[in-house]
């Protein structure tokens, strides 16, 4: 289904942004994509003055209504178009989804993050995202991080051992982030350890769904195509 009274302010390579295009997927709903990215690896001058908090993604309604945060735009498309059911049915289901949800990102993604954004040379001085104030990048930020993503990995080859999925028998949101997460990753050359092999056997099979092949970033950090593989 196609939603044409929306926009989706994005940048290719970025996690938070495939969060949210994994989702629509899912869901079978396409809406317009706005690419924000410069060669600098910065949001466009035309973004920032749209929206003040300098941060993607962003959905825009008709109305003007901006929806910042890929948790937020689930939670909206989630309510216009409940199924499937990524976020739970029941309140069981969505307080076990939310918990590991968040796991994923706050241990894993964030993790990933503070790697990135405290070593790459384009992201001197902006070592946290959304601010137009120079923020310095900290070198003790990257080994720590390092140590996040370790214990995210150990974390979630537990829980993995006894599920199919990240909160249990279906997949959902948290499967969303953590595939992100892992994703993000290997761009990072930081590969799934030897010592999670559920999250390998997991990972495995996400890559048969067409919401995983399908939202992988087809651009570099600074917009430039990548190779497509034969």
């Amino acid at each position: 289904m196609k939603l044409k009274s929306m926009k989706l302010y994005d940048w290719d390579f970025a996690p938070n942004a495939r969060r949210v295009r994994m989702f629509l997927i899912e869901k079978d709903l396409e809406i317009e994509r706005v690419e924000c990215i410069t060669p600098k690896i910065a949001l466009n001058e035309s973004f920032e003055a749209r929206y003040r908090h300098y941060m993607v993604p962003m959905l825009e309604l008709e109305d003007g209504t901006q929806i910042g945060e890929a948790l937020a735009i689930w939670t909206y498309l989630e309510a216009l178009h409940s199924q499937p059911a990524l976020m739970g049915r029941t309140a069981l289901e969505k307080a076990t989804i939310s918990a590991w949800e968040r796991r994923a990102y706050d241990e894993g993604l964030i993790g990933h993050a503070e790697i990135f954004r405290n070593s790459h040379p384009n992201f001197v001085d902006r070592g946290l995202p959304g601010y137009h104030a120079k923020v310095p990048q900290i070198s003790a930020l990257i080994e720590r991080g390092k140590m996040r993503v370790a214990h995210f990995h150990q974390k979630f080859n537990t829980q993995l051992a006894n599920n199919r999925f990240v909160a249990g028998d279906t997949f959902s949101v948290a499967d969303i982030t953590t595939i992100v997460t892992v994703d993000f990753g290997l761009a990072l050359n930081m590969p799934i350890p030897d010592n999670a092999p559920h999250v390998q056997r997991w990972y495995d099979e996400m890559q048969k769904r067409p919401s995983v092949r399908d939202s992988v970033p087809k651009h570099a950090p600074d917009g430039t195509p990548l190779p497509v593989a034969a």
